[in-house]
């Protein structure tokens, strides 16, 4: 379970995030929505752990533990995962040797050994068929000359290695075309799980029609300030942010 207690951040002496508390439940999904400005990327840097942002208060607890007393890969080791709105193309990184590196980092963290390579090449290319990822993506640098589609569905790949206890997906709907999005969606509920979490963030209702959430919270001015169902999502769809919009930035 992850809890967030009275949280305040900010970044160069503008406050983001004023007091938010949020509690997502093992096994959860849980929607954010909110306009632009409420701070919904903030919340998602600071949980997996940007060290841009100054936290001046508050605790994230994930099954006890706060995690802001770690480091970002001390978390990530913990079961905490980060799907970027833009992943980062990174030349001259093989996209293989990125995704195992990652996975055996996260193993040695636990006290684990490192995978085989032929274990891992067979758990790489089963995630990478569930998610249509063409086999000569994997043999390019990671994410470079990738489409928007592309990018997502590598990061859901790395989601699917790596086995994460709470995932947080930052507007993962962001320039996906309709194919694009009910790949990417797929390979989501695929990993939807009693031990595991997500925390989806959205502006747009389309991404709920396919990762249908268990509770939709909606954020504005650095706080969550409504909370309900599912059909919450289709609300905010018909009426809009009016009555919750600000001006700052997130």
């Amino acid at each position: 379970m992850l809890e967030i207690k009275n949280l305040v951040v900010q970044i160069e002496d503008n406050r983001i995030l004023n007091g938010l508390n949020l509690t997502v439940n093992d096994g959860e999904v849980a929607a954010i929505m909110g306009p632009n400005g409420s701070g919904k990327s903030t919340l998602s840097y600071v949980i997996a752990g940007k060290e841009d942002y100054e936290v001046l208060d508050g605790e994230i607890l994930l099954d006890g533990h706060n995690v802001l007393e770690m480091a970002a890969d001390e978390r990530a080791a913990a079961g905490i995962f980060l799907a970027f709105q833009y992943p980062l193309e990174i030349p001259g990184v093989g996209t293989m040797t990125f995704l195992k590196a990652c996975l055996n980092a996260q193993r040695k963290a636990r006290g684990e050994s490192e995978i085989s390579t032929p274990d891992f090449i067979r758990k790489v290319n089963a995630a990478a068929d569930k998610l249509e990822i063409n086999k000569e993506m994997l043999k390019r640098a990671l994410n470079v000359g990738f489409s928007g589609g592309e990018k997502k569905r590598m990061e859901i790949l790395q989601m699917a290695l790596l086995e994460p206890k709470f995932c947080v997906l930052d507007e993962t709907d962001s320039g996906l075309d309709i194919d694009a999005l009910r790949i990417v969606s797929e390979g989501v509920n695929a990993l939807r799980a009693q031990g595991r979490s997500f925390l989806v963030i959205t502006h747009y209702q389309r991404l709920l029609n396919y990762i249908v959430p268990d509770t939709v919270h909606v954020m504005s001015k650095g706080q969550i300030v409504k909370t309900g169902g599912k059909e919450l999502a289709l609300e905010l769809e018909a009426s809009g942010y009016a009555e919750y919009r600000t001006s700052e930035a997130a």
